[in-house]
């Protein structure tokens, strides 16, 4: 007689991103174990093989495609799907600000974590008076060099890196630059040739794009000073 089988619960989300509710399923074990060896391997392909086979397999809901949510999707999908798998709230440890060296364990509830908008927040950048470019959010990939990456990469680099694979299209009145079409060294020559202001229009776009983000206060045992801890990015709930 073969064994029964255990039935699986199903949970509901809005994406950030479309305010569209997709329905999900927790992580099972054998998908915990794929994701601990690929976390444990220190290998960035391997990962973000793991979490996009994980996440495909959980998201229920038909024509979600993974590869191209914007990074805080992934990040909110991934907490709930995670959160949902342990329980309903999640033990963070935090670092005191007032001595920077007493860690205290915080509950968060599930719930309050959500992911926070920024007013008036556009993803098209006027460079000067006929030139426009849009941006894209991070992609997966993106989202797992922000999180699992243990290159020793020069951080500026880095960050060039991340602009120019988020660059979606650049256009006048008359003409439409799509990046796809372009080669990586022709974007690349392309936003070194801006100005600082230029330059500086576009890191705007990223610093208030959406993101996973929640304050919380905690007070530390040994001087008794309540400081409030603003925790950002899916690696700060499970660090």
């Amino acid at each position: 007689m073969p064994l029964p089988k255990i039935a699986t619960p199903t949970y509901s989300m809005v994406l950030p991103s479309t305010e569209k509710e997709i329905n999900y399923r927790p992580f099972l074990v054998k998908e915990e174990k794929l994701l601990v060896l690929a976390l444990e391997s220190e290998d960035t392909k391997q990962i973000t093989t793991a979490i996009k086979a994980v996440l495909k397999s959980c998201v229920l809901t038909k024509g979600i495609k993974v590869e191209s949510l914007p990074t805080f999707d992934i990040e909110y999908l991934f907490l709930n799907i995670r959160g949902k798998s342990v329980g309903e709230s999640l033990d963070v440890n935090i670092i005191c600000p007032d001595d920077e060296k007493t860690s205290v364990k915080v509950v968060i509830d599930l719930d309050d974590i959500k992911v926070q908008k920024t007013e008036n927040h556009t993803n098209k950048v006027q460079l000067d008076k006929n030139l426009m470019m849009e941006l894209k959010y991070p992609s997966l990939e993106e989202f797992i060099k922000s999180n699992f990456d243990f290159k020793d990469e020069n951080a500026m680099d880095q960050s060039f890196k991340l602009i120019a694979s988020c660059v979606d299209k650049i256009y006048t009145d008359e003409e439409v630059w799509v990046a796809a079409d372009c080669t990586k060294k022709e974007i690349t020559e392309f936003l070194e040739s801006m100005n600082s202001s230029q330059f500086k229009k576009i890191e705007e776009f990223f610093t208030t794009m959406p993101k996973l983000s929640h304050t919380i206060k905690v007070k530390n045992p040994n001087t008794k000073v309540e400081s409030e801890v603003v925790l950002e990015g899916l690696a700060s709930f499970f660090g």
